[in-house]
């Protein structure tokens, strides 16, 4: 805990000092070899800088952004009052001039650019442990081969920028999807090669081969490529580091043994913990509910009895006689304890299970499928499936499972309706005559084409 604690306090200092560095693709390039990666210590610092970065401040990409935005953009969330930003996400009325369509998109290359300056700096170092410098090169490919899949499923065919050659990079066009695709296989299977089989510091907050793996898994999928899918979520679910924890209420600690990689809690002033749990948990039992799950489209679909519905979900009743529901994944808003006792999950076990019932299931092996969905249920207290499902229904029932388990994180739903070709036929009816089949992806943000006249705008954003 200690070490991570002084990378976190090192890495600050860094890129506080080097902040155009990170955050606007400048010609410092030479930054990358000559300042940062000198010894173990301030290589490590700069990676873990990025760590810091992603969950430093609230409605970020990584926190907020990326789970209650892409939730409400679905049909897992709504924002209790009229506010445009969020309400471009709701009515499907994005622009390319929305704000938080620019912030993903600005956010996400600034990390891009960040790994790609870890990735050459540490290629060159000539000082640093072996084995600290193939996790930390592990870290930097995992790293953007993850900043990459969220690209290309919120925009899909984007420039790829793997180099902080910043004359090449502004004038990038972009690239299709499956080449993007490709690219972070190649990084994934390049930072499974490279990172150990343990975390690299005494908590889940940094990531070890097993995420690169539940990535690959997750990519495979969405690729279609079902036989690599089943084989990668396999090997994570063998793992004995993991285990789908029977509480569910344990399930999003810091450091629950479902975890594969956690975003440390970096900003905790005022007693915070997440900055999901921050943003969501009301202040008190009579105060506003500012974020509300859909009532019928999503906390309708629990079953009777699904125990994520008892311990995931708040609720209570308005003065209205209304009954609202909203996110408790997280319990903690802010805290007296001295030290957080919740972490920001970003990959947990029960993807895994999630991600190989499909696989097997679309390779017809129905009743192992059937199975992984089955070790899911039971631990919502479900009974199991029936065996009379044939491939069609159980697909839909992993469409379901998935929606009830994942909902409100990193965009789950949104992605998974996008992948099936499911979006119209579910969203269409909840949001109406502004939908259209292009709705599936966020306009390419004005900026960005401005500054980039190779860039080219979405369909239906034109």
């Amino acid at each position: 805990m200690k070490s991570i604690q002084f990378l976190i306090i090192s890495a600050a200092v860094l890129f506080t000092s080097c902040s155009k560095f990170v955050d606007t693709p400048t010609p410092k390039t030479e930054l990358a070899s000559q300042l940062v990666f000198t010894d173990d210590k301030t290589a490590s610092a700069a990676v873990v800088g990025l760590y810091v970065d992603m969950n430093g401040f609230n409605y970020q990409f990584a926190n907020s952004l990326i789970n209650y935005l892409s939730a409400i953009h679905a049909d897992d969330l709504y924002y209790f009052t009229t506010f445009e930003n969020y309400d471009v996400f709701r009515q499907v009325r994005l622009l390319p001039n929305s704000n938080y369509v620019t912030a993903y998109w600005s956010s996400v290359y600034s990390y891009i650019y960040h790994t790609n300056a870890c990735i050459e700096g540490l290629t060159t170092a000539q000082n640093l442990t072996p084995s600290v410098k193939d996790q930390l090169l592990g870290e930097s490919y995992f790293m953007r081969a993850f900043f990459y899949f969220y690209l290309v499923n919120i925009y899909g065919d984007v420039p790829l920028i793997t180099t902080t050659d910043y004359v090449t990079n502004d004038s990038k066009g972009r690239e299709p999807a499956l080449n993007v695709y490709t690219q972070i296989i190649s990084d994934l299977r390049e930072a499974k090669a490279r990172m150990a089989d343990n975390y690299p510091s005494s908590n889940r907050v940094r990531p070890n081969k097993a995420a690169a793996t539940a990535l690959l898994a997750r990519t495979f999928l969405y690729t279609k490529d079902w036989a690599k899918a089943e084989t990668e979520a396999t090997e994570v679910l063998n793992n004995s580091r993991y285990t789908l924890l029977q509480d569910l209420n344990s399930v999003f600690l810091a450091n629950s043994r479902e975890a594969i990689w956690q975003l440390q809690a970096v900003n905790v002033a005022g007693g915070r913990n997440t900055w999901e749990g921050f943003t969501v948990v009301p202040f008190s039992d009579v105060s506003t509910v500012t974020f509300r799950l859909d009532t019928t489209n999503l906390v309708g679909k629990f079953e009777p009895n699904d125990a994520r519905r008892t311990n995931w979900t708040g609720n209570r009743f308005l003065a209205t006689g209304a009954h609202i529901y909203w996110p408790m994944k997280y319990k903690v808003r802010t805290s007296t304890a001295a030290a957080p006792t919740e972490y920001s999950m970003v990959m947990r076990l029960a993807e895994q299970f999630l991600i190989r019932a499909e696989a097997r299931i679309r390779q017809d092996k129905l009743n192992e499928g059937r199975s992984d969905l089955d070790s899911i249920r039971l631990r919502a207290k479900l009974p199991v499936l029936s065996t009379s499902l044939d491939k069609s229904a159980l697909l839909l029932a992993v469409e379901k499972e998935r929606q009830v388990e994942l909902f409100t994180e990193w965009g789950h739903r949104w992605f998974d309706l996008k992948r099936t070709q499911r979006s119209s036929a579910v969203l269409s009816p909840i949001k109406g005559a502004n939908w259209q089949a292009t709705d599936t992806l966020y306009p390419i943000p004005t900026d960005a084409i401005k500054t980039n006249i190779n860039l080219t705008q979405n369909e239906g954003y034109k």
